[in-house]
């Protein structure tokens, strides 16, 4: 690829913006609590776009278009249900707690409503999490500039994956170190429109080239098309898993466990500058988010369409579907490449020795294929936001979780809050060099949200059946909550090391104890190691809280749901209150998935 001067002059003013913002905020970091939740002083729609852009890393963008490409229409379940119910209930039911508390971390709530060694548990097994997911993000910036060629030329071939992590590391390093939290809010805000307006050209050219909506239904299988169609059954459709699967694993468990308990979405509504405020700010981000699957999803959908054959590496397909795309003759090779090892470049095959499609450059490819000189740089600059945007979100996350949870509960109790506020930049440095070394360990996947799934099913999933039995039921104990989250790890740990996708090979996919069960996908082994978390953990904790004995009911007042004050809203107009904006936004929600169904 050769880009124009003005491609690389877009993506130059990009980076100097974002490092610049973190210059201009760093005389603003006084305190720690200026640099890790920003005074609590950001309005609540600055806070709504950095809650959503947090979220619109490599795992959104390149994630949920290598999905697209892989699973079709079916992906939008992880917006429609997976993700806008459970925005919904964050801000009507819990962010009260999570503002009210004055608490400056989730795993600090908890230590609040249970214990310190639930805190601990938590506060542990989130930052392994997020070094995981900005690793993750690292890994998909460094594939898309050794992919797209970038550096070639400038730097041997063999050193561009590592030189583009190092790269990435360093300037998501400068903008946080500096500015912290602040930083990392505001260019979300400014990654949020760069990726609108880098996308939707994307779109709407995609779209004109095969056809409409209605020319990819026409090229594709009913099961890539359709988002209800085909979910009685996990063989009838491209996700390989049945409705209650789907609507359990991913709606319920891993979608609440998500958004209602990760910190790195948490922290942007609490650095709203009230509580008010706090629980607007996931209201207002549920609502680009139900439309952002027309973003990112759709030129999955494009770029599979005119790659025939790599439709037919679906793990299903709904019954009297064909598997081969009416387009073969006319697009024989089709633009999504097989994927090889960026280590040594090498073809990567399945168990059967069939080629597998890196279904991770299904929107780099699209970039390429439609943009000419000019836009491509703006859509390139859209791209490298979205990383930079999940590195930072989960960075900002780490460094949080780290000095107030880890180093200033276990470490260093007494320091000065000057100490703190240099931990906390320490703790930058750290978080980068581990998301380093999870960047590599990333290259196992073919498509990135696969990975992400995994993840979130080991740590999310089990935490959310405690926070959901803390809230709202007051005997709950911290011997129990802390019994529940070690009962679902380990749940989640057989249930991995005992099952696999079809095709895959024992490792790091699962079957690495034995193989008792095979699973039509990642996604669908993913939905159901979270459905066995959360019930283990579920279990557990009651079983341990009816035999030990409970927190005085005093002590639990603005921590459980029946012992908390309703949040006063009769001083707002009725189109004020977070409630009116939560029916409208499931209005919309119902009406989209009655289109798509």
């Amino acid at each position: 690829m050769n880009l124009s001067i003005v491609d690389w002059l877009i993506m130059l003013v990009y980076f100097i913006f974002v490092l610049g913002i973190g210059f201009a905020l760093k005389r603003y970091m006084r305190t720690s609590n200026d640099f890790f939740l920003a005074g609590r002083s950001i309005p609540a729609w600055v806070c709504g776009l950095a809650f959503i852009s947090a979220n619109l890393g490599a795992q959104e963008v390149i994630g949920m278009g290598a999905s697209g490409a892989k699973y079709g229409i079916n992906t939008s379940h992880f917006y429609w249900i997976g993700a806008v119910p459970a925005m919904i209930f964050v801000g009507i039911f819990m962010m009260p707690f999570y503002y009210g508390s004055k608490a400056r971390s989730v795993p600090e709530y908890l230590r609040m409503r249970f214990d310190e060694k639930t805190r601990a548990v938590n506060a542990f097994s989130f930052a392994i999490m997020t070094v995981m997911s900005s690793g993750i993000s690292m890994y998909a910036m460094a594939l898309l500039i050794q992919t797209l060629g970038l550096f070639h030329g400038i730097i041997p071939d063999n050193y561009i994956f590592h030189v583009s992590v190092l790269l990435s590391a360093v300037i998501v390093l400068g903008y946080i170190f500096l500015g912290g939290l602040t930083s990392a809010i505001y260019n979300e805000v400014l990654q949020f429109f760069l990726i609108v307006a880098g996308f939707a050209p994307l779109v709407w050219i995609g779209l004109k080239n095969v056809g409409g909506w209605q020319g990819i239904r026409h090229t594709l299988p009913a099961s890539m098309t359709h988002s209800w169609r085909g979910m009685a059954h996990a063989n009838t459709n491209t996700l390989g898993v049945e409705w209650f699967g789907m609507a359990m694993g991913l709606g319920f468990v891993l979608s609440f466990g998500y958004w209602c308990t990760d910190f790195l979405v948490v922290q942007r509504a609490m650095a709203a500058d009230s509580e008010e405020s706090a629980r607007r700010v996931p209201l207002i981000a549920a609502i680009p988010k139900m439309f952002f699957p027309f973003l990112v999803i759709l030129p999955g959908l494009i770029a599979v369409s005119i790659t025939p054959h790599a439709v037919s590496t679906q793990p299903a397909m709904v019954a009297g579907a064909s598997s081969t795309a009416p387009l073969v003759d006319e697009h024989p090779h089709g633009i999504i490449p097989q994927k090889t090892n960026p280590l040594n470049g090498s073809p990567i095959v399945d168990s059967k020795g069939e080629p597998v499609y890196n279904y991770d450059l299904a929107i780099p490819v699209m970039l390429l294929h439609y943009f000419p000189t000019g836009i491509l740089g703006l859509g390139l600059t859209a791209l490298l936001a979205s990383f930079m945007s999940g590195m930072a979100g989960n960075v900002t996350a780490f460094n949080t979780v780290w000095t107030y949870d880890i180093y200033q509960a276990y470490i260093n109790k007494r320091a000065t809050d000057a100490h703190y506020l240099w931990m906390g930049r320490m703790a930058t440095i750290g978080g980068i060099v581990l998301s380093i070394g999870a960047a590599y360990a990333a290259t196992n996947f073919n498509n990135i949200m696969d990975a992400l799934q995994l993840v979130f099913s080991f740590v999310n999933a089990p935490l959310f059946a405690t926070f959901l039995l803390g809230m709202f039921w007051k005997r709950t104990t911290g011997h129990g909550a802390f019994s529940g989250l070690i009962a679902g790890t380990l749940a989640a740990l057989l249930h991995h090391g005992l099952t696999i996708p079809t095709d895959a090979l024992p490792g790091i996919h699962g079957g690495w104890i034995a193989i008792v069960h095979h699973y039509p996908s990642d996604m669908a082994q993913n939905f159901w190691t979270a459905i066995f978390a959360f019930s283990a953990n579920l279990i557990v904790t009651v079983a341990v809280s009816l035999v030990t004995t409970p927190r005085p009911e005093s002590e639990l007042v603005g921590l459980v749901y029946s012992l908390t004050p309703k949040p006063v809203e009769h001083h707002l107009s009725w189109y004020q209150k977070p409630t009116t904006l939560a029916w409208g936004v499931l209005g919309l929600l119902v009406i989209l998935n009655l289109v798509f169904a």
